[in-house]
């Protein structure tokens, strides 16, 4: 059955993800220069992240979607076990939303062209002028009622486990006053680990938990610190237990 799986892909799966890939990079480009960026920053490409879950078979689960309120903004954290979590959180969070990403991404065929295109938040660290421009842009979405949504390790996990978050996205919380949301993904890891060069996709359930919302108390720096150590544990809570605890990841 595993062969059978990725012969599968090689016929239909990877076909589905290149042509939808083109086909949504260009009508969020041309969307977004004639129309309202927010909606063709988002939905279309919602549709494609489920298009290619979709085609490859993998059952999803969403739990928690009670949680958020309509019309409010959050910063959304999210663990980083892989590639589909871009995929898992894009078509099945429920909410408009730019992502904050490396600005390495930019460089990616088509998929950096739509993410400049739609006004995703490229996380750009070269100097003090860079950093500042990465938080206004932030501040900028949020002010306008939109949310965002983080990967606080930085990077994909190299075992299925969770490293260290990092401060910014609880600092930007804490200075705009809003909510953060932990999620917890899993089976993404299982899906696809992180490596080099091309492999086969495996099949494997996913499934996105969205926590109770965390609300800032007070301001500063206690707050930036208890609300990323609330976050973290509530994350690594809702991890299966094969990947429950700390694991340094070397490239944070």
């Amino acid at each position: 059955m595993k062969y059978l799986y990725y012969v599968y892909q090689l016929l239909v799966g990877l076909p589905v993800l290149v042509i939808s890939t083109i086909i949504t990079a260009f009508e969020v480009a041309i969307g977004c220069a004639i129309g309202n960026g927010h909606f063709w920053g988002y939905y279309p490409g919602r549709w494609w992240a489920k298009v290619i879950i979709r085609s490859l078979l993998l059952p999803v689960a969403v739990e928690g979607r009670e949680n958020l309120e309509k019309g409010q903004s959050y910063v959304f954290v999210a663990n980083h076990q892989g590639a589909f979590d871009i995929f898992l959180i894009y078509g099945y969070l429920g909410r408009n939303f730019k992502w904050m990403m490396k600005r390495q991404l930019r460089s990616i065929p088509f998929v950096g062209f739509a993410c400049e295109r739609s006004h995703q938040i490229f996380v750009d660290k070269r100097g003090v002028s860079k950093i500042k421009k990465t938080y206004d842009d932030a501040r900028a979405i949020l002010n306008q009622g939109y949310s965002v949504t983080v990967f606080p390790e930085g990077a994909r996990t190299f075992t299925g486990h969770m490293a260290q978050f990092k401060k910014g996205a609880f600092a930007l919380a804490d200075e705009l006053q809003l909510p953060v949301v932990p999620l917890t993904i899993n089976g993404s890891f299982d899906v696809l680990p992180r490596q080099r060069g091309f492999n086969f996709v495996s099949w494997h359930p996913l499934r996105l938990t969205i926590h109770q919302p965390i609300y800032p108390v007070g301001q500063g720096p206690e707050n930036v610190n208890a609300t990323l150590r609330q976050a973290y544990d509530s994350v690594m809570s809702g991890l299966v237990p094969e990947y429950q605890g700390y694991v340094e990841n070397p490239d944070q």
